[in-house]
């Protein structure tokens, strides 16, 4: 029993010094961007009702969930999203609000990965809300959120710009159940095309199942745009592309050149997102930062329906990120280490408060002598010891 004290749960992590350090910069440097952009903060309970999450479009599977009980015996989850804690907040605790609402969130989210996953089952999630809004502008807004927020943390950078009506307009005019739609959806999400040209050789062949084997390589430029309008020409997805084509043109004032990229693949799960979906990656980091997009249809599961678009942000991933890179530098160490003479300590102290002031890191040393002092700023990589 006590070796298991020595170390954490599986899927979990303690964060230690300059780890703190460089998670506290990140989260920061994006909170910045998001108070600056009028969104407030907001914190929801780490266990809520398993109900919560239980909807069919949570795209949350049990599995994935821990779960305990309350004293009256009812189900409680760890909150494994963030998104939906909020829907169920704002439908309750903010319905008599004048819409929209901009709201943040900057906590922890648990899930039950998978033992060979790689993936913690802890981990800290910051994001944005847009709540009782629909169109261009909030969509705008929240994809230049997302952009900025990219921005502050990293220079390279790619977001990815999709439309889930692509996919579920095309897949609408295929005579399939939802289980094999979402097998299709999974392996173009995937780029999965031995699966996907397993799953389409299986139907009878027309332009719509000509356009979903294309979805995949939909990938980049503007000039996506000639491709996917032919491919789609006649097809309920051609409102879809219409859109989000106007989107692009708009953020191209931003010039980002190669940074904003057209991803008609990206067909997240088609029974959450209804509009725009968006992915952010950072070089060197292999799964998507940031994941979000357009859920007009969330909020209804709560009796409250309205216009919703957000996304979310894995800052755990950036900062062990900035953490390996080699010109950063996220040391504690101070630039002074004050030893006092016995009988001087407290002039010492108010030593270390006055080189504080003036931005010179200085701390005071609790150990008996100055060779102990000395010893132990040595050791720690501290350049100078002064003695009062």
């Amino acid at each position: 029993m006590k070796k298991n004290l020595k170390i954490t749960p599986e899927g979990t992590k303690d964060f230690l010094f300059a780890e703190c350090s460089a998670m506290d910069y990140i989260c920061t440097s994006i909170e910045k961007v998001f108070v600056k952009g009028g969104f407030k903060r907001v914190i929801t309970p780490a266990l809520e009702f398993y109900d919560v999450f239980s909807i069919p479009s949570s795209g949350i599977s049990q599995e994935s969930m821990f779960k305990t009980t309350d004293n009256k015996g009812r189900l409680l989850v760890a909150r494994p999203d963030s998104t939906l804690p909020i829907a169920r907040m704002v439908s309750t605790r903010l319905k008599n609000n004048t819409l929209p609402v901009r709201l943040y969130y900057k906590q922890a989210v648990y899930r039950s990965n998978p033992s060979l996953a790689g993936r913690r089952n802890e981990f800290l999630q910051m994001g944005v809300e847009l709540l009782g809004a629909k169109g261009k502008r909030a969509d705008l807004e929240i994809l230049t959120s997302a952009i900025k927020s990219i921005s502050a943390v990293a220079d390279d950078f790619r977001i990815e710009l999709g439309h889930a009506e692509v996919f579920n307009a095309l897949s609408k005019e295929l005579d399939i159940n939802d289980d094999y739609k979402e097998k299709i959806r999974v392996s173009i999400e995937s780029k999965n095309y031995s699966a996907l040209n397993n799953l389409l050789d299986k139907l009878k062949p027309c332009k719509t199942v000509s356009a979903i084997r294309s979805l995949p390589s939909l990938f980049g430029g503007e000039e996506v745009f000639d491709e996917a309008y032919d491919i789609c020409k006649g097809t309920g997805a051609e409102n879809a592309l219409d859109y989000l084509h106007s989107i692009y043109k708009e953020l191209s004032v931003l010039e980002l050149g190669n940074k904003l990229i057209i991803d008609l693949g990206l067909v997240q799960r088609n029974d959450y997102y209804t509009g725009i979906v968006f992915s952010g990656y950072i070089n060197g980091i292999g799964d998507a930062v940031i994941s979000g997009g357009r859920y007009d249809d969330l909020l209804s599961e709560f009796d409250a329906p309205m216009g919703a678009a957000g996304f979310a942000i894995d800052t755990d991933a950036i900062t062990m990120k900035h953490l390996s890179d080699d010109d950063v530098n996220y040391s504690d160490n101070p630039d002074v280490l004050v030893f006092a003479e016995n009988g001087h300590e407290m002039k010492a102290l108010r030593y270390v408060d006055e080189l504080n002031e003036k931005g010179i890191k200085a701390q005071f040393s609790v150990l008996e002598t100055i060779e102990e002092t000395e010893q132990f700023a040595k050791s720690r990589g501290i350049a100078k010891v002064e003695s009062i």
